[in-house]
């Protein structure tokens, strides 16, 4: 299975030694396993080690995992402070970047704090699994769409803004639902975030054309930059400094800027 994971077309593959692993299992053994997974390469851009939260007894013996495997970065996750941060990048090689996740409420009341931990610090990632069973939410579906979730991924992607990292949301554990994974990762998109985490490989393809921009987005952004000096005016719309701003900033998510 893993060796099939790291054949997939995905922006990121994150090995995980966190949910995915029960307690019986995270062994020294399941740990080799992973590190041998990366040493051999992906065709991922990125490989990433999901390690144990380091509340819990196991994220050391990951850490030091993560050290031998060398990834390009380690997805800390239940982040609620940026201690948690700093903990894990004092024991963390030069050269391997962080990734943490948002999941608790402790967590999103300090986003701000924790996005501007620094230490390699590169990406927010939500996780709305944890945090619905955090808030106490009538939820037992990973990753449910609707509005609960546009404050928290509001919050989120606004902290990772403000100190320049990637915001990424969480899963939508419905396999073969693509309406619903289609809406959910909309609402994100919607929001400026820059992608969506797959738990399945059907949900690949559809994420990576949902987050890119449309032919429609990226031919009216050209014609903005085409015709924008200071205030103007495009068809039916007024177009001035603001809108160069948006479409240079949609014509950078496809590679023009």
């Amino acid at each position: 299975m893993l060796a099939k994971a790291a054949a997939l077309p995905a922006d990121e593959l994150v090995l995980d030694l966190e949910d995915a692993v029960a307690p019986a299992d995270k062994t020294d053994a399941t740990r080799a396993l992973v590190v041998e997974v990366v040493r051999a390469g992906a065709a991922a851009p990125t490989v990433a080690i999901r390690i144990n939260g380091v509340r819990t007894r196991w994220w050391r013996d990951d850490l030091a995992a993560a050290a031998v495997a060398r990834p390009d970065c380690v997805v800390i996750p239940k982040v609620e402070s940026p201690d948690d941060v700093g903990a894990v990048a004092a024991l963390l090689p030069d050269g391997i970047g962080i990734e943490v996740q948002i999941e608790t409420a402790r967590g999103l009341v300090a986003v701000e704090q924790v996005a501007g931990a620094g230490h390699g610090l590169e990406a927010l990632v939500f996780g709305p699994g944890d945090m619905a069973a955090s808030l106490a939410m009538p939820e037992l579906t990973i990753g449910s769409g609707g509005d609960r979730w546009h404050y928290a991924l509001a919050r989120i992607v606004t902290a990772a803004r403000a100190f320049g990292l990637q915001a990424v949301d969480g899963p939508f554990a419905r396999l073969g639902d693509l309406a619903g994974l289609r809406e959910s990762a909309l609402r994100s998109r919607a929001l400026g975030y820059d992608g969506k985490w797959a738990i399945h490989p059907e949900q690949i393809e559809p994420l990576n054309e949902l987050y890119a921009p449309t032919e429609a987005e990226l031919e009216r952004a050209r014609r903005i930059l085409a015709a924008a000096s200071g205030a103007g005016r495009l068809g039916n719309e007024m177009v001035d400094e603001v809108s160069l701003r948006l479409a240079q900033s949609i014509l950078a998510r496809a590679g023009e800027r």
